[in-house]
């Protein structure tokens, strides 16, 4: 017996200390992870700013953390914000640590706004008297608009050269709808108000064709204008050139003038010492943008004045708890702003194209609200559209990118039902009984009838009519001239200022500019909402109790095909939206 218990408490006490050891292994791993997000960079004294893009670029910091035992473990994940990559770029301007610039825009995760505002602060960065050198192995027309900023654009001799024009792909669902037996209705006011087409239509419309034609017209312009800003080419030059394909290796593109120099890797190295002034590539120092960023980018504490820049960033959704949307949750942070005294100024940046009309309408409220006791200056990303307009409208002014997609004022209904999709797949038939002809309005599992859809219809246009309302008085416009600009057409943001959508083109540090100026504040620190979360605080969340949801509905059949109907079209309930479509531009 004696053996026994030996043995038995000898494998108990080693599993209390293998048990010790796991968790202080794990403690040690949560110390480490808040040690990253205090880690201060050393800045050497003499340095090149290396701008590689490998890190994506977002409107506000993001932090990832996983464990993979395959890969060796923990690894972490970072974005860098946009207002960070440009406050770096504008604080190396005046940095004599920083001698220039070196960017590798191959492969750059930036959408063309987030370019725009890029570019315009690596050009003055050029204005301050340093270079920005720009290599690239591999060029499209969306990497050369960043590229060609650059005072020498070198490319490798046997670079991948794709010049092609800007086209947005969007995609249609009738026939996969047709297919699955689902039936969907769409009730909108606006010919141009395209978002609810893909499902009820197998093609593009007339009107919707047109509105992105004009659209990416507008946008290409904008794309020509600056590759040629500072190349010897014309804008004109550099459409025909794309439009016929001309450029087709690196030998064409030097040739064309698109690039100053054909180099390999060493040749580059070898131009990057003599600039640097130094004989072997060993003794050139870098630091990287997300490394300087970390640096050089943070709030004087010591300063009480404050703007702060409420970043609505995503869809606009009454559930926004823990979820990347803006809403009901996404309002009360604006409120929160409006009771701090020591905010003097807010910019409201605006990175949406809608959603939820209820919660545009509250988030809308909060604006107004904080109108009241301070400034509101709006600037827009890559959309403030729809719910993103209605949200941001009545701001004391607007700031827009030229490539911003705009406007998209209008209300849409999808209603899908799959009562047919439940006989035709599951072969299950539904009947009800109701004390009222209407008694299955809004239950999925039948059409809307004549009067069902009247009534929708109506809903419709009292919103669009509310809608309008809103912008007419937002932006000191008639109600008539608010409706003939709108009808759901999204316009670019180069056109939305000739039409009185938006009163100036400029970047968000721009926008951050006027708003400190408005009040009078020479000396201010930058407060970001909402607060974003860092690996730490997100995994000690993940570690909590789940919530539980009363209100889940337990699998049935008909469940199976809401559920298919939400992976077809995007949609398990009906809902009237201020939203435009997903668009994919390349």
């Amino acid at each position: 017996m004696k053996p026994f218990f030996r043995s038995f408490w000898g494998a108990f006490l080693g599993s209390l200390v293998a048990l010790g050891l796991l968790f202080f292994l794990f403690f040690q791993l949560i110390g480490s992870l808040a040690s990253v997000e205090k880690a201060e960079p050393l800045m050497p004294k003499s340095a090149i700013l290396k701008i590689d893009f490998k890190a994506p670029v977002t409107e506000q910091k993001s932090s990832e953390f996983s464990f993979d035992i395959l890969s060796g473990g923990p690894s972490f994940g970072e974005s860098i914000s946009l207002l960070d990559v440009v406050r770096a770029i504008d604080a190396a301007a005046q940095d004599p640590a920083i001698k220039f610039i070196y960017m590798t825009p191959d492969y750059a995760t930036v959408s063309l706004s987030q370019a725009e505002e890029i570019r315009e602060a690596l050009d003055r960065f050029r204005a301050s008297g340093k270079a920005v050198v720009s290599y690239s192995k591999a060029v499209s027309t969306g990497t050369y608009y960043l590229a060609s900023i650059a005072d020498k654009a070198i490319l490798n001799p046997y670079a991948d050269c794709l010049f092609s024009g800007l086209t947005a792909n969007v995609m249609y669902y009738k026939d996969l709808i047709d297919k699955l037996g689902i039936d969907v209705q769409l009730i909108r006011h606006g010919k141009y108000k395209s978002a609810g087409e893909p499902y009820i239509a197998s093609q593009m419309s007339d009107a919707n064709r047109e509105q992105y034609q004009v659209m990416l017209n507008t946008i290409w312009n904008v794309l020509a204008e600056g590759a040629a800003e500072h190349r010897p080419f014309s804008k004109d030059d550099f459409t025909r050139m794309v439009n016929n394909l001309e450029i087709k290796d690196g030998e064409g593109a030097l040739e064309a003038g698109l690039f100053d120099e054909l180099w390999f890797d060493d040749q580059v190295e070898a131009y990057l010492c003599d600039l640097y002034g130094v004989s072997k590539a060993k003794q050139l120092k870098y630091v990287t943008l997300e490394e300087y960023a970390e640096a050089k980018v943070k709030p004087d504490l010591k300063v009480k004045d404050k703007i702060a820049v409420i970043f609505a960033d995503g869809e606009i959704a009454m559930n926004d708890k823990d979820t990347p949307a803006i809403g009901d949750y996404f309002a009360k942070t604006i409120a929160k702003v409006r009771r701090d005294s020591s905010v003097k100024a807010v910019v409201f940046r605006v990175n949406s194209p809608g959603g939820s009309v209820q919660a545009s309408a509250i988030i809308e409220r909060e604006i107004a609200l904080l109108k009241e006791v301070k400034p509101v200056i709006a600037s827009y990303g890559d959309y403030a559209a729809s719910g993103g307009y209605w949200i941001s409208c009545g701001c004391d002014k607007i700031f827009t990118d030229k490539t911003t997609l705009t406007g998209s004022i209008g209300v849409f209904g999808l209603m899908p039902s799959v009562g047919r999709a439940v006989a035709k797949n599951l072969h299950i038939n539904t009947f009800e009984v109701s004390t009222s002809p209407h008694g299955s309005f809004y239950d999925m599992m039948h059409p809307l009838d004549n009067a069902e859809v009247a009534w929708m219809q109506n809903n419709i246009e009292t919103t669009y009519a509310d809608f309008v309302a809103r912008v007419s008085a937002g932006r000191d416009m008639s109600a008539e001239s608010v409706d003939a600009i709108a009808q759901g057409r999204v316009w670019a943001g180069s056109d939305a200022i000739q039409i009185g959508l938006v009163d100036e083109i400029g970047t968000l540090s721009k926008a951050i500019s006027y708003a400190a100026s408005s009040v009078g504040l020479e000396s201010y620190r930058i407060e970001e909402y909402p607060q974003v979360k860092g690996i730490y605080e997100k995994l000690m969340e993940s570690m909590g109790p789940a919530e539980h949801d009363d209100n889940v509905v337990k699998a049935e059949p008909a469940d199976a095909m809401l559920k298919a109907c939400e992976w077809a079209i995007g949609i398990s309930k009906p809902e009237v939206m201020a939203r435009m479509e997903s668009i994919i531009l390349k």
